[in-house]
């Protein structure tokens, strides 16, 4: 037990006990994606992802603004975050509302993922960047090449935190698909069960 929590290891990643212990399921009826409009910078992007990015482009850019594709096409397929890190292009607004470029909008002010439109209409082969699907996940590389997964607590996700606890939901539940995705079936198994026994710890 560290004075931050319980902390799961399972090989080289690190897991913080919030995200076991914590609920959450996306709540778009009361949010309506504002995840992708309001920050400080883009999502967070991996070496590999703004090559998916410009490969995909011309898929899911019908479905972008002129301003976002204004923005793409300023930025390129990535910007570097005053952090060092590769982000999202985002349009440039007032400050901590940064709407990612690829973001469309579409009924009442309500924000979409352009590039998992296109997705889940089988014309797009990349899903969007991984940051975007772990969310409220953070993930963090270490010293050493080790990576440390943290719950990440925004104001904007108040609803959806409210919705998890009353379905039930645990984050590392509700992120299945993309931890899966993200560390491999056997990170999952692993994660599941040391969940258990954090819950039943506690």
């Amino acid at each position: 037990m560290s004075a931050f929590g319980t902390i799961i290891q399972i090989g080289d990643i690190l897991v913080s006990e919030d995200v076991v212990l914590e609920y959450f399921a996306c709540d778009y009826e009361r949010c309506k994606g504002c995840c992708c409009v309001i920050g400080d910078s883009g999502a967070p992007l991996e070496e590999s992802e703004p090559a998916e990015l410009e490969r995909w482009y011309p898929v899911y850019s019908a479905l972008m603004p002129a301003a976002g594709k204004a923005a793409a096409e300023k930025a390129g397929f990535f910007e570097v975050d005053r952090d060092g890190d590769l982000v999202t292009p985002v349009v440039k607004g007032t400050p901590g509302k940064e709407e990612c470029a690829f973001t469309g909008f579409e009924g009442d002010g309500n924000c979409f993922c352009t590039i998992e439109r296109c997705f889940f209409a089988g014309t797009c082969g990349w899903r969007k960047p991984i940051s975007c699907r772990l969310y409220p996940i953070r993930v963090t590389k270490l010293t050493g090449g080790g990576k440390a997964l943290n719950l990440h607590r925004w104001a904007i996700c108040k609803d959806a935190f409210e919705k998890g606890r009353r379905e039930g939901i645990r984050v590392y539940q509700f992120l299945r698909e993309p931890l899966t995705d993200a560390f491999g079936s056997d990170f999952y198994d692993a994660l599941c069960a040391a969940a258990e026994h954090v819950i039943n710890q506690k």
